[in-house]
């Protein structure tokens, strides 16, 4: 039987909050950091690739709302159940917990299946519609038709690593992406520029890479230092849990399946009003939101199992102070991340490209784009807090209202009243997270509050 949250990495039971806090979010933190490496690294080294820089880094951004479909779904199945998985362990019920982990895992591969045909099958056409133009789509389905053919790696390292966070193994957690991420670091030049597979060699390094994660990951989860183990009788799927694990992790789903549809509505625009070196600038810029959100969502995972954990232990105060903990710490954060943004913009955009032009408009962009980045800590907070208490149906209102409300219908409507058309499609960001940050206090104040 498992003791109440008792093992190697962490007490997620009586430990005090701020030093479990720190034991559990700095691992997820930097393992945060080196997953979005994956596909920045990739955009940094061909950003830099002679003569066809600009429109290979514009054509690999095109094929971000497929990189960021595909975890959404990864998203869908291990935000769901490992929380559900916290909670059990928190009640006593490791078995129980178990089944979650062995659903997931069968959930995972046959989504990943089903994927990789989809965008094989289809990938080309979806590219066109998602902002590619003539010039750029031939680097962005050279980078994608290769890239898909890793889902399966991508699906269960990303999926099942949310396993190891949610027993408290934050840096076995972090060790499963390190190992990944350092490989791609490796690769990349080894494979763009070594033997001149340009945007091909990109995808390739990525995909071998996520597949080292895979291994090791699941060597864990079938191994003695796990608590919950990957058991062959688990893996048939029971319809009990998978609607239970569906019906938790649709927030999160819906939070990174409509960044894709957020990627289409902006790239479209942009392509419509700026053309191609402001769809440029709009890669750049998604990476240096995925990089800032990277820190934050570090935080909320460390913060995850004490919250769920000793929720279902009914140990509120111990929630209370997790939530006050991670509230400050992610405020803190995010107002450093808005002054970085507004008085220094060029160290981001520096990273990316070298071409004037395209940095000119991109550290313009930049601006205004984050103008409302110091407000970020209260939603993210807030909303991943509703995801830990398992509040599944508040979750999907808030990860619906942001994008799908607010934001999507903005970058349509906001050109049509602004001079500058481009500028109203940047501006829409900011608009809608100051509107949705407000929203999300309101509701997350008033559950607080029956806390008991």
């Amino acid at each position: 039987m498992l003791k109440q949250g008792k093992h190697k990495d962490a007490d997620l039971g009586t430990a005090p909050i701020g030093r479990l806090f720190i034991s559990l979010a700095l691992p997820a933190i930097v393992a945060q950091v080196i997953n979005v490496l994956y596909n920045m690294v990739d955009r940094m080294y061909i950003g830099h690739i002679a003569d066809i820089g600009p429109d290979a880094l514009t054509g690999v951004g095109v094929t971000m709302p497929v990189i960021l479909c595909i975890s959404a779904f990864a998203a869908l199945v291990s935000m769901g159940g490992a929380p559900q998985a916290s909670i059990l362990m928190g009640k006593g019920k490791p078995d129980e917990a178990e089944k979650i982990l062995g659903n997931c895992t069968a959930m995972l591969i046959l989504i990943a299946a089903a994927l990789t045909a989809i965008f094989l099958f289809f990938g080309r056409s979806i590219l066109m519609m998602f902002g590619a133009s003539d010039t750029t789509i031939v680097y962005a389905w050279d980078y994608m038709k290769i890239y898909v053919c890793g889902t399966l790696f991508v699906q269960m390292a990303l999926g099942l690593n949310a396993f190891v966070n949610a027993q408290g193994f934050a840096g076995t957690g972090m060790i499963t992406v390190a190992i990944g991420a350092v490989c791609n670091i490796i690769l990349d030049p080894i494979f763009i520029f070594g033997l001149g597979m340009n945007v091909k060699g990109a995808a390739l390094a990525t995909i071998i890479s996520q597949g080292v994660s895979c291994v090791w990951i699941l060597k864990f989860l079938t191994g003695k230092r796990s608590i919950l183990k990957i058991r062959r009788r688990n893996l048939k799927l029971e319809k009990h849990i998978v609607s239970a694990c569906i019906s938790l992790g649709l927030a999160p789903f819906i939070m990174q399946f409509t960044e894709s549809a957020l990627f289409v509505s902006f790239n479209t625009n942009l392509l419509k009003y700026g053309g191609d070196i402001a769809v440029g600038a709009m890669t750049i810029l998604s990476s240096v939101m995925q990089f800032s959100m990277l820190i934050l969502q570090g935080l909320t995972q460390g913060s995850q199992p004490i919250v769920s954990f000793n929720y279902g232990a009914g140990n509120i105060e111990r929630v209370k102070k997790a939530f006050h903990l991670l509230l400050r710490i992610a405020t803190c954060y995010s107002v450093l991340l808005w002054a970085l943004c507004m008085f220094c913009p060029q160290i981001f955009v520096s990273i990316f490209t070298s071409d004037p032009e395209l940095k000119a408009y991109t550290i313009w962009a930049l601006r205004i784009y984050m103008g409302a980045s110091l407000i970020f800590s209260v939603q993210i907070s807030c909303q991943q807090t509703f995801i830990a208490l398992g509040n599944a149906k508040t979750s999907v209102f808030l990860a619906l209202l942001r994008k799908i409300i607010l934001l999507i219908p903005l970058i349509f409507l906001l050109p049509l009243v602004f001079e500058n058309k481009a500028m109203g499609v940047f501006i829409a960001e900011p608009i809608a997270d100051v509107l949705a940050v407000t929203t999300t206090a309101f509701l997350f104040y008033r559950e607080y509050k029956k806390l008991k």
